[in-house]
């Protein structure tokens, strides 16, 4: 008689595939995000893959990995240590065991396994599981490859046998975890519908590795999630590339206006230009240009001519985007730049992220310019973050720098798709008969201080900006210093009235907490995980997070200067502490700061907020 399966009821599992860059663990990986996320799994995913486009097979510097943590709730991060990893090779397994929680499960391919393979992966022995001190690891040593060919005789060669065994591991992973294999059918039908042969062969071993699954039950535990109850909607997987341009097509939705990007690939901003320009239909328009200044360019003259109009890029992109972003802060138009951040300094890391860029999104460009900077928490808050970064743009008339990261951008969230009629309208300041009388293309809404939108081809109201300074009053070209003295302020000034517009700053944790946990942006998860396992030990802090940066909530310095401890965290080397400290005199933060090109680890940062809390200094 077998024995019966081993099932574990958890509330939360960390799973990664890894293999090479060729093995399909990032389609294996999001097939399974996605399946989760329809079954209503909360999920966080983490694509993590090497810049080389093909290194040497089987080799340590390929190495090609999807990391996800699914559960019923409260899922924040895509965890510090797997509970189940899939190594498509020795490399893989080298690479990742460091991740490894004790007790977890290993798939690995046997046939992979070679003398050959560790080699590559510089085992010195024929045990690599003994070799780097995995004694306490559930193996299953499947012949994949094998199983792929038989399974595929007749139907598929063994090319195509090779570039299924990632789907094989899947139909593994859903037996592992009790998933159904008609969602995972029905999403490789829509991916593969023009290539019914791949599909064929696809469907095949799918059923094949849930199949072994059944088949070896007795040597390995399987998991049980439970789902919860959430807001009723439609709900699917999204990454924050993705979160990013639906919230600029949401924002032209509710501005009555359409849509221009214009860009140049880099990554890891790339995938915004591809995910809008399938969107033709819904009066999106985007010109993939020769650079990055022609880029930003285009969308300028877009945005001159009465479009929401937007650019895309990484760090050095943003560099040279410089110049331009300078000349709409003084010809004062609407205009989104989206900056994900990546590791550099220069080309440096290109597929991994950081949060390097906020100096230079604050600083980067000559004389007195100052434009609106937004910081996206999270995949799904890159909706958001992007609608909001496209109101302030239209309705104040001002650059807006939309910092997202490669973290969030490429990594992935449940998300209830939104109701429109949720979000406000935007109405920009369109110059109007009213004002005709005296009428000049800087004339300002004395309360707000933006200028009114004349919008090319309007009856009356022909007029020219540009990168010269102009007169306050007749907004011809001046160089009278109290003039320009005047414009400077002004311009100033119409970003620093814009707080009156944002919300305000909220604070999560304890009320009476002596310690507060500080961050921005894309580590929102990370830090909030961090917040609650320190809450857990009865310890008392506090938390908030930025995702307007400039201008800052107006009830920020109230808040941080309510804490005897104020500790910021960054995956940089401090600005955002260097510049909180320019806007607040004789605030001086604890600081954290990691710039490794890999999400914050949760342990460390309990480690680094227990100590600030338990020091009495």
């Amino acid at each position: 008689m077998t024995e019966a399966t081993k099932v574990k009821e958890i509330e939360k599992v960390v799973i990664r595939f890894s293999g090479d860059s060729g093995d399909g663990m990032q389609l294996a990986g999001t097939l399974f995000s996605n399946l989760s996320a329809e079954l209503g799994n909360e999920i966080i995913t983490f694509p993590d893959y090497p810049a080389e486009i093909r290194a040497p097979h089987g080799t340590l510097s390929g190495v090609s990995g999807f990391q996800m943590q699914l559960g019923a709730k409260n899922v924040f991060t895509p965890g510090d240590k797997a509970d189940v990893l899939i190594a498509m090779n020795p490399a893989a397994l080298k690479v990742n065991a460091q991740f490894l929680k004790p007790d977890s499960v290993v798939i690995i391919d046997a046939d992979s396994f070679q003398k050959s393979d560790l080699e590559k992966a510089f085992f010195t022995t024929d045990n690599p599981f003994e070799e780097l001190g995995l004694h306490s690891v559930q193996v299953v040593a499947a012949s994949i490859t094998q199983m792929c060919k038989s399974c595929l005789e007749g139907i598929s060669d063994n090319k195509q046998a090779l570039r299924s065994r990632n789907i094989f591991a899947l139909g593994l992973i859903c037996w592992l975890f009790n998933r159904p294999l008609s969602i995972v059918e029905k999403l490789l039908t829509e991916k593969f519908k023009k290539k019914p042969e791949v599909l064929k062969a696809n469907l095949s071993v799918l059923q094949a590795g849930f199949n072994y699954g059944h088949n070896i039950h007795a040597s390995v535990s399987t998991y049980r999630i439970e789902t919860t109850s959430h807001k009723k909607g439609f709900y699917t997987d999204v990454n924050g590339n993705k979160a990013t341009a639906y919230g600029l097509i949401a924002a032209a939705e509710k501005a009555g206006l359409q849509l221009f990007l214009g860009s140049y690939p880099i990554t890891p901003a790339t995938d915004i230009m591809q995910e809008l320009a399938i969107h033709k239909e819904l009066g999106v328009k985007v010109m993939q240009t020769e650079d990055e200044i022609a880029g930003i360019c285009t969308a300028i003259g877009a945005s001159f001519a009465g479009n929401l109009a937007a650019t895309s890029t990484s760090g050095p992109g943003l560099a040279l985007k410089s110049e331009a972003i300078g000349l709409a802060v003084m010809a004062e138009i609407p205009l989104v730049v989206i900056d994900v951040q990546r590791a550099g300094p220069s080309t440096g890391m290109p597929t991994k992220s950081e949060q390097t860029d906020l100096n230079q999104a604050l600083y980067g460009r000559n004389g007195e310019s100052p434009a609106v900077i937004i910081a996206a928490l999270s995949p799904t808050d890159c909706f958001d973050s992007a609608f909001w970064a496209s109101k302030i743009a239209l309705e104040h008339l001002t650059p807006v720098i939309l910092l997202t990261d490669g973290y969030i951008a490429n990594g992935s969230s449940a998300w209830r798709i939104p109701d429109l009629e949720e979000y406000p309208e935007i109405k920009p300041p369109y110059v109007s008969d009213e004002i005709r009388e005296g009428w000049t293309p800087f004339l300002r809404n004395a309360e707000t201080g933006v200028r009114y939108w004349a919008i090319p081809g309007t009856e009356g109201f022909m007029h020219r900006i540009g990168g010269l300074e102009k007169d306050y009053a007749q907004s011809v070209i001046s160089t009278d210093p109290d003039n320009h003295q005047k414009m400077v302020q002004a311009r100033q000034s119409k970003i620093d009235k814009i707080a009156d517009d944002l919300p305000l700053q909220e604070v999560l944790g304890d009320e009476d907490a002596e310690t507060l946990v500080v961050g921005w942006g894309g580590t929102y998860g990370h830090l909030s995980e961090a917040v609650e396992k320190v809450r857990e030990q009865k310890k008392k802090v506090a938390f908030t997070h930025f995702r307007y940066i400039n201008p800052l909530p107006k009830n920020t310095e109230t808040i941080l200067r309510k804490y005897k401890k104020v500790l910021i965290i960054e995956q940089n080397l401090g600005q955002f502490a260097g510049y909180l400290r320019s806007k607040i005199g004789g605030f001086n933060p604890s600081q954290f700061n990691r710039v490794k090109g890999q999400p914050f680890i949760v342990a460390r940062l309990v480690e680094e907020i227990e100590k600030l809390i338990s020091n009495n200094s």
